[in-house]
């Protein structure tokens, strides 16, 4: 460990579990403390559990232990006033906040009847919780602090969350995703005379609950499905590694993570208003998407 993010305090949604503890293990080990917020509690449209309070007392226990200070705080992103008193509450702990990412997401896939309701969702998580924490963090951020975004390659090619199989969760999810570039490209400038940049990380299938679910597992494998059986992991990972011109089935949070630190750290003091990809090739492989 370098210390890239030594004095530095992180906050971080979606921290629970997933690229967001992950995001909050990395920072920590780099030197920051961590205000890591989450729902812990379940979304009835999101067909997956979410993360629990035990999850967010697992991050909180992880980073302790690399002899961190951090604040957990159930929040959801959907309200901002929730957000807010987030903030607070970790500034009035830590002292202040320099780093920013907004993680917090889910797909709402259709299990059964498509609900309207799923893309309600999946939008005010994905996209307006996205909204929501860079305004609630904007005016306590010092010059030179660093916001990044979570977005999705997937929702990047046209025919994978928004194929109609998915329902409008998938849809909502995917729009989202593909609005957060132009959200980010516009935060971009606006923050750039104080010299704070904004990015955003797109990954490919990434090793979470997002992914490895039930529902996933029947969408990669409709053939089961037709035949009334249920897919399983095992079932669904070999069409996993078709996404991704790198022979593999996804990514671990982790690498997610390696590159948060670095949009975290000074080492990318001139780099904002950029859409990174760490998608194993994916993109190039799809670039209109699956099957057009």
């Amino acid at each position: 460990m370098t210390g890239k993010l030594d004095g530095k305090v992180a906050f971080i949604t979606g921290a629970a579990r997933g690229q967001g503890r992950a995001h909050a293990i990395a920072m920590a080990a780099e030197g920051a403390d961590i205000i890591a917020v989450d729902i812990c509690r379940d979304i009835p449209t999101n067909p997956y559990p979410l993360a629990t309070p035990d999850d967010l007392a697992e991050t909180e226990r992880a980073v302790k232990e690399l002899g961190r200070r951090i604040v957990a705080r159930v929040a959801d992103v959907r309200e901002r006033h929730e957000l807010r008193d987030a903030v607070e509450a970790g500034i009035a702990d830590l002292g202040k906040i320099d780093i920013v990412v907004a993680n917090a997401g889910i797909l709402p896939m259709a299990m059964g009847t498509p609900d309207p309701l799923q893309f309600v969702d999946a939008s005010d998580v994905d996209l307006v919780g996205v909204m929501n924490t860079v305004a609630v963090t904007i005016p306590h951020l010092p010059n030179g602090s660093s916001i990044i975004v979570t977005g999705s390659t997937a929702g990047m090619i046209r025919g994978t969350t928004d194929n109609p199989n998915m329902g409008p969760g998938g849809a909502g999810y995917g729009w989202s995703k593909r609005v957060i570039i132009e959200y980010v490209e516009e935060m971009s400038l606006h923050l750039a005379p104080k010299m704070i940049r904004v990015n955003a990380i797109h990954p490919t299938n990434c090793n979470t609950h997002l992914l490895q679910n039930d529902g996933m597992y029947s969408m990669f494998r409709p053939d089961l499905t037709e035949q009334g059986k249920k897919a399983t992991r095992e079932d669904a990972e070999p069409l996993f590694a078709v996404f991704q011109a790198m022979p593999i089935p996804y990514i671990e949070p982790e690498d997610m993570a390696n590159l948060g630190v670095f949009l975290a750290s000074d080492d990318s003091r001139y780099i904002t208003g950029q859409q990174i990809r760490v998608d194993a090739g994916s993109l190039l492989k799809w670039p209109n998407g699956p099957g057009r």
